[in-house]
């Protein structure tokens, strides 16, 4: 369910659509208050190169996304914090609006438009590790419900690996985040040193939809319209995860856990179906495949439930969450995003108090380690 968009500044929700029941939130997007707030973690060097040089994205284009997003940054209208900057910039604000009515006991912070995306390999691994810093500088020493993401240089895989080593067992870090329109497909060997060193620090890895590799986001080439970009990104998703089963990620990587963030999910059972088919005709072709795709696909993945489809009717979504099992939907709100999705509207289909519980709470609790 997506909130109405009020005119700026817009009221905080309160009252009626505050949820009732604590809830973990695991898509939250904060925002740089101002362009050079990373600066502090960012030594002169690159301060001065991106004073002289820019950034210099692997896609291309001088800034900014390849589509407008209907807001500045695909944001709410009424998600303006009232002291000025961009949406997601004020904690204060954040837990005025949406995390206090909404009683969120755990948020997990999803950082994008950071160092990710960036084509010279250095400077990308010093502007995650400046993010890195900035989250717990700036969110999550001041609210213990958050939880950080640890941003990762993806196409240069070594500091990526670096990375998530330097924070391994950091309190405040619940897990790796790659983004889905990666340089090769994420099956891809020279990924797999993220994925060795996300299991040494006992952490999931989040892939969450878009992202600029270089490539046009279709297989085909551009599309003309925004909305072929929201409906298109699962495509890469798809395409990710099914590298990562073919390639036998979780053959090599067996306590490996994924979590496809703002993917969708209706999609799945028939991916997994799909796969299942080509795969029982071609096995021969992958030897170190020890298991139908789909029983990885159960074993090793969690799903975010926004943006969450919502068929006629409404109760065939609980077949496709009946297939990918009660324990592996999380909920998620992209708050400050457009497509926000309120905790008291979501899910509105029949369900029992503990499908409900774990879907809202407990599944994300029990991925994540945390008992609080």
């Amino acid at each position: 369910m997506n909130v109405e968009n009020h005119p700026l500044p817009g009221p905080v929700p309160t009252g009626a659509k505050s949820s009732r029941t604590a809830i973990a939130d695991c898509d939250i997007h904060p925002v740089r208050s101002q362009p050079n707030a990373f600066d502090p973690w960012l030594p002169a060097r690159w301060r001065a190169h991106l004073q002289t040089y820019g950034a210099g994205r692997r896609l291309g284009m001088q800034a900014g996304p390849a589509y407008p997003k209907s807001q500045p940054n695909a944001a709410r209208r009424d998600a303006v914090p009232p002291e000025g900057g961009p949406p997601g910039s004020s904690l204060a604000f954040m837990q005025a609006q949406h995390l206090d009515p909404n009683n969120v006991a755990l948020g997990i912070l999803n950082p994008l438009q950071t160092g990710q995306g960036i084509a010279n390999p250095e400077l990308s691994a010093a502007i995650c590790h400046a993010t890195n810093q900035w989250q717990v500088a700036e969110w999550t020493s001041k609210d213990k419900r958050l939880r950080a993401s640890v941003l990762v240089p993806y196409e240069f895989t070594e500091a990526a690996a670096a990375e998530i080593r330097h924070w391994a067992g950091h309190k405040d870090f619940a897990q790796v985040l790659v983004l889905s329109r990666t340089g090769e497909p994420l099956g891809n060997r020279r990924y797999w040193p993220i994925y060795e060193a996300a299991c040494e620090a006992g952490l999931p890895v989040a892939v969450h939809a878009f992202g600029y590799g270089g490539a046009p986001i279709s297989s085909t080439g551009w599309p003309s319209h925004y909305i072929e970009e929201m409906t298109g990104h699962a495509q890469s998703c798809q395409a990710g995860l099914a590298s990562m089963v073919i390639e036998g990620i979780f053959e090599r990587f067996p306590t490996l856990k994924v979590v496809m963030v703002e993917a969708g999910f209706a999609w799945a059972p028939a991916f997994g179906w799909r796969l299942d088919k080509v795969w029982e005709q071609l096995r021969t072709e992958t030897p170190h495949l020890r298991r139908k795709p789909s029983e990885y696909l159960r074993e090793h993945v969690w799903w975010t439930s926004q943006p969450m489809e919502e068929p006629e009717p409404r109760t065939h979504l609980l077949d496709t969450i009946d297939w990918m099992g009660w324990d592996r939907v999380l909920f998620a709100t992209d708050y400050p995003h457009w497509d926000f999705d309120d905790p008291a509207l979501a899910l509105a289909v029949p369900i029992t108090d503990a499908q409900r519980k774990s879907f809202f709470l407990e599944n994300a609790k029990n991925l994540y380690g945390v008992q609080a």
